[in-house]
C-alpha cells in the first residue's frame, strides 16, 4: 500500500526522486518498472506496471464508438509511457507528461493506496483549498454510514 505526500522537486532533465520509503516496495512489486499516464484532472497516476495491466485491459475492452469511453482510452491509455526507476531511485517523467500536468520544479507526490498520484504543487494546493471550503461536500454514496 502506497500512503503518504511527498513534496519532491523535479531535476532540469525532468527526472524525479523517489523517495526511500517507496523504492523497496517497488523493486520487489515491479522490479522498479511503472507506468506514468495522466488523469482527467491533470494531474498524473503513477503505476507499478502489474497494477497498471489490468486497468488498462478493462479501459482497452470499451467501445471505441463511445464518445466518454474512447476520451478515456485516449487520455489514459494514450499518454501512459513505461518509466523505470534508476539505480539511484529516479524516474523520468517525459516532457509530455510534464506539460500536461503543468510540473514544474516543486510536485507533490500522494499515495493512493495501490499507485500514485503526482500534481503540480500549485495545483495540489488549490485542490486541498477546494475541499476543505466546500460547504456541498457529501459522501459518496459507497460510503454512506462510514465514520471515521
Amino acid at each position: 500500500m502506497f500512503r503518504g505526500a511527498t513534496s519532491l522537486s523535479l531535476d532540469a532533465k525532468g527526472r524525479l526522486a523517489v523517495p526511500t520509503k517507496h523504492r523497496e516496495a517497488l523493486q520487489l512489486q515491479c522490479a522498479g518498472d511503472l507506468v506514468l499516464t495522466a488523469h482527467p484532472h491533470r494531474c498524473l497516476l503513477l503505476y507499478p506496471q502489474p497494477a497498471w495491466e489490468p486497468i488498462q485491459a478493462k479501459m482497452m475492452a470499451l467501445s471505441s464508438f463511445d464518445k466518454q469511453s474512447s476520451a478515456l482510452q485516449r487520455l489514459l491509455v494514450g499518454f501512459a509511457e513505461d518509466v523505470a526507476m534508476d539505480s539511484a531511485g529516479r524516474m523520468l517523467v517525459s516532457t509530455v507528461l510534464r506539460d500536461f500536468a503543468g510540473l514544474d520544479k516543486e510536485v507533490m507526490l500522494v499515495g493512493q493506496g495501490s499507485h500514485f498520484e503526482l500534481w503540480n504543487m500549485e495545483a495540489w494546493r488549490a485542490q486541498l483549498a477546494q475541499v476543505m471550503q466546500d460547504d456541498n461536500f457529501t459522501m459518496p454514496s459507497e460510503l454512506e454510514g462510514f465514520s471515521l
